[in-house]
């Protein structure tokens, strides 16, 4: 897609489309209130403005204002994106473009949503892609780490913490010390969530040792307000002030599976994946892996669940020709 039709970079470091930029300082104030105000989750608004940039482009391109985009020029764009992205990405472009448009009918820059009745690509999926470990591979990778200096430590803890408390990464690598408090006899992780939400787990007992053990190796107990997984500077591997990106967890992951000899292809998401599976596969319910993984919906827990994906062969036998 060309991206090339964009203004300067405002002071919030959001580039205004010349679609926007052409109809004032009213569509511009209120197209940048939609990424900063009603967005507040940084990846989010990331991710609507890969959306919903190339949409405007497009349209500017093809000679249309803001004022003129009409259904059918929505369709039109969502037919061609069709042809070249994936289905579930096309409906997320279309998703994010609605809800632009609903913010400026709102606001009163345009008086009606183009992309309103506009549907998208047909996408139904019954079974998550995301990959996922057994516990035997699981157990090989967390003792495979070496755990004599603190950055294997940190590892381990990291990962164990993913898989126990079935925790999306973003929300590992946001944790402040802090997060992980006692409550009764027992410790709690906190897990900051998107849309400034949080949510409150028990520690599973073996993340609760991996946890203390790092903790007390980094000797970063009492630092409350800091980052809880922390990067490290250079070769002397000491533990820094800056928490670990993403990037950071899913570099570390793929270098821990390779020294674990572990060949199958895993990321950051394969931890709560084959937390939630082996959490079912072990007798727990989907409206329980539901409430410690934070879904909103039960359907999106069972995405999750890979009890059922090995087909025995006693089943297979059962062929007879």
């Amino acid at each position: 897609m060309n991206t090339t039709a964009l203004s300067p970079r405002t002071n919030s470091g959001i580039q205004l489309p010349v679609l926007i930029t052409r109809e004032g300082t009213k569509a511009a104030n209120r197209f940048l209130e939609f990424f900063t105000a009603n967005i507040r989750n940084r990846n989010t608004r990331l991710s609507y403005m890969r959306a919903i940039s190339p949409f405007l482009t497009w349209c500017e391109e093809r000679g249309t204002s803001l004022h003129q985009i009409e259904p059918m020029l929505v369709a039109a764009y969502i037919e061609r994106l069709t042809q070249e992205r994936a289905p579930q990405t096309v409906k997320q472009h279309l998703a994010a473009i609605r809800m632009l448009f609903d913010w400026l009918v709102t606001g009163q820059v345009v008086p009606f949503n183009p992309a309103a009745s506009v549907r998208g690509p047909r996408y139904s999926i019954k079974k998550g892609k995301t990959p996922v470990l057994s516990a035997q591979e699981t157990r090989k990778l967390l003792d495979s780490i070496d755990i004599s200096h603190v950055v294997g430590l940190r590892d381990r803890a990291l990962i164990g913490t993913m898989v126990y408390s079935f925790a999306r990464v973003s929300a590992i690598v946001n944790m402040k010390v802090r997060d992980y408090y006692p409550n009764g006899k027992r410790f709690w992780i906190r897990l900051h969530e998107k849309g400034g939400k949080f949510h409150e787990v028990p520690a599973h007992h073996t993340a609760e040792i991996y946890l203390d053990e790092y903790i007390e190796a980094g000797g970063i107990a009492e630092d409350k307000n800091m980052p809880l997984f922390r990067s490290t500077r250079g070769r002397s591997r000491e533990l820094t002030t800056r928490a670990m990106s993403r990037f950071d967890a899913y570099k570390m992951i793929q270098r821990r599976a390779e020294g674990a000899g572990i060949s199958s292809e895993i990321a950051c998401h394969t931890f709560r994946a084959t937390g939630i599976t082996e959490y079912l596969r072990n007798g727990g319910t989907i409206e329980h892996a539901q409430q410690i993984a934070a879904h909103e919906s039960p359907r999106t827990t069972k995405l999750y669940d890979r009890t059922s994906d090995a087909i025995s062969l006693d089943e297979i036998e059962r062929i007879v020709i």
